[in-house]
């Protein structure tokens, strides 16, 4: 079966937005879910977070970086085209209910994956302050999208070119200092930065739930190649999460199996370039 691009946008250089029929997919997807996706029959599966969906429409939403050879390819399609693959939900659906006071935190492209849940916690009930960091102006999208789920919203740049000179865990640090102190903290973003958010918030004791983006495979716990260490015990992120508690998550480890293929993804990045007299 093929999946159908029904509508590709770009939102900002390098991070697109594609939208397929999928309707099995859109029937049953929750804040926090991802799908496995693959292009072709010869094509590298890989892992992409649930953006939106519609169950009326039967479409989902996912928002990708042009990182590797599989996402470049990737953004070589166009609306119309087709995908060989688009298998989900999967993961565990992020906890919702009213805690009281939820800081969203979503760095980089990961603003796509912390919408559904600042939007699913607002519905809850909850407070929700939204922080959403990039590395500087040109990078930042869905900025009136997220505001409107969101009670507060605080936008950072590494430069300062737009919003608020800072990294995320600033605003993260002053919020967890008021009188009222949140509740709950979802961060999501790079592993280096919800890394950083969980030593933020653990003074404090406030539970902090990351999304974990380990090297994944099959996607339904059998390749093992996602496994990681949570308070000590041996967890795959594709069906015991993607989300965790951040103060627990082994995350030297966590960073040690991300680089492993590293010279592997370069070797056939420059190849696929080579082939496609892509510049570099």
């Amino acid at each position: 079966m093929a999946y159908k691009i029904l509508l590709r946008e770009d939102l900002v250089p390098k991070i697109h937005l594609f939208k397929l029929a999928a309707p099995d997919v859109a029937r049953k997807a929750q804040a926090g879910q991802f799908v496995v996706i693959r292009i072709d029959e010869k094509g590298e599966r890989i892992p992409l977070t649930i953006a939106d969906w519609d169950r009326k429409e039967g479409s989902v939403t996912i928002v990708f970086m042009e990182v590797g050879t599989t996402t470049n390819r990737l953004a070589q399609l166009k609306a119309g085209d087709s995908v060989t693959d688009f298998v989900g939900p999967l993961g565990v659906p992020t906890h919702i209910e009213k805690f009281g006071t939820v800081v969203c935190v979503g760095g980089g492209f990961a603003v796509a994956t912390i919408m559904p849940i600042a939007r699913a916690m607002k519905e809850a009930g909850n407070k929700v302050i939204s922080i959403m960091g990039s590395r500087n102006r040109s990078l930042i999208f869905w900025e009136n999208e997220l505001r409107r789920v969101s009670d507060q919203l605080i936008v950072t740049t590494d430069d300062g070119s737009y919003g608020r000179k800072a990294l995320v865990t600033e605003p993260l640090k002053e919020a967890l200092e008021t009188n009222k102190k949140p509740d709950r903290v979802i961060a999501i973003g790079p592993s280096i930065m919800m890394k950083f958010c969980a030593e933020t918030t653990r003074p404090f004791g406030v539970k902090t739930i990351v999304s974990l983006n380990p090297i994944m495979v099959d996607g339904t716990g059998m390749c093992g190649c996602c496994r990681i260490s949570v308070g000590g015990v041996t967890r795959f992120a594709c069906v015991d999460g993607p989300d965790f508690d951040g103060h627990q998550v082994d995350w030297d480890l966590l960073f040690t199996r991300q680089r492993m293929y590293l010279d592997e993804e370069k070797i056939s990045f420059a190849q696929w370039q080579s082939r496609h007299s892509v510049p570099s």
